[in-house]
């Protein structure tokens, strides 16, 4: 009998089936694409973060409109067809790029996916502020295309060496509400939710921009690292602008299929990857991991931990299990004592709050603020949603 990870058992063969219709897709577009100038050519930057001597800068160049910005009152119907534009993006492969940044320049051709990641050596001044910029532009005259009008600016993080400490959250059913314990609800919400009507966490918002403010020094940098794919990259932001949560790096994932796996990266992989490529960046700032006990973030967060002692002043989790009894983020708590980093496993973010006060990394009616901000929106919530559930 065929097992799931047998060479004839249904994943494989899901996943050559997956990665067959890929390839095949791929080679009908190279069939007609004709060499012209693409229509709607875009190069999109996220944005990067790092120290003044060393920065990372990711984002993707493709063929596609600039999605519309989500408006309150949009029927569902618009919100669907901008989520659906998001993933049925038309990228850019062997796109030539040169991207500069503090003195130095780096030359990259996009990947099969149009996506762009580089690492550059700058050569930036300690005291320039929490935000640089570097320049993204067509290295060559490209399709007709002129490396002139073709450029886009990308922000950069850069925080500065008295910054005392920096959050990495993820972000779904962390700080964004998306019920991934139940595959259909979520893909539901994604389907049809905008960065306008998609719903924070009670007290989550107020929470991150006081942990940003803190006791008064600067301000202290987010880093939000999730398995959503880039696909997400423009609806995360608009989210967290809308909520006013504070910005920063968002590290997300590439979804295309790889050669020997579904995916080219496991959910638990990225993670723990792109923290540790925070923490290298920024390699004196201690930080706080926030995340969810649906999935795997404590155990991911028990391995930094262990590889980096001395970086993390707290774990904070957020109860999402719908077994909370099976115990599995319990059965972790020794060895976060023995390293001595508390962590707290709490419905919402009054707990979080407390014990943020407790740390001394924000002021004391911080944890009061937040408990009310956790009753009002709950309550607000409820009152919203008497009836059928609308996103």
């Amino acid at each position: 009998m065929s097992t799931p990870d047998h060479p004839t058992g249904p994943r494989h063969l899901l996943h050559r089936a997956a990665l067959a219709l890929e390839r095949g897709l791929d080679a009908l577009a190279r069939r007609l694409d004709d060499g012209s100038a693409p229509d709607d050519f875009r190069i999109i930057a996220y944005v990067g973060h790092g120290h003044p001597g060393e920065v990372v800068v990711r984002g993707r160049v493709v063929d596609d409109p600039r999605p519309p910005e989500a408006v309150v009152g949009e029927s569902t119907w618009t919100s669907m067809r901008r989520m659906a534009a998001r993933f049925a993006s038309d990228e850019l492969p062997g796109v030539p790029l040169v991207v500069t940044c503090g003195g130095d320049r780096v030359e990259v051709t996009t990947d099969d996916e149009g996506y762009y990641d580089v690492r550059l050596h700058p050569d930036l001044p300690v005291d320039g502020g929490p935000w640089r910029s570097a320049d993204v532009r067509l290295a060559e005259a490209w399709r007709g295309l002129d490396p002139d009008t073709h450029a886009v600016e990308a922000r950069v993080r850069v925080p500065g060496p008295d910054t005392d400490l920096a959050i990495i959250s993820d972000v779904d059913d962390t700080v964004l509400q998306t019920g991934a314990q139940r595959f259909w609800d979520m893909v539901r919400v994604t389907a049809t939710g905008s960065a306008v009507t998609r719903t924070p966490f009670p007290g989550v918002a107020g929470l991150y921009r006081a942990l940003e403010t803190g006791t008064g020094g600067p301000r202290r940098p987010f880093f939000y690292v999730s398995s959503s794919p880039w696909n997400l990259y423009g609806f995360l932001t608009g989210f967290l602008r809308h909520r006013d949560i504070p910005l920063g790096p968002l590290l997300l994932r590439d979804l295309g299929i790889d050669e020997t796996k579904f995916v080219k990266s496991s959910h638990g992989d990225h993670k723990l990857v792109r923290i540790r490529e925070v923490l290298e960046l920024h390699p004196t700032m201690p930080v706080v991991l926030v995340g969810d006990s649906g999935q795997h973030d404590p155990q991911i967060y028990a391995q930094v931990v262990a590889e980096h002692p001395g970086r993390v002043r707290a774990v904070w989790i957020r109860e999402v299990r719908l077994d909370p009894g099976d115990e599995k983020v319990e059965r972790l708590g020794p060895r976060f004592d023995e390293a001595g980093v508390p962590m707290v496993l709490a419905p919402d973010s009054t707990a979080f709050a407390e014990h943020a006060v407790e740390l001394g990394l924000v002021p004391p009616e911080v944890a009061a603020a937040v408990a009310r901000a956790v009753t009002d929106e709950e309550a607000g919530a409820s009152a919203t949603t008497a009836g059928p559930e609308r996103h």
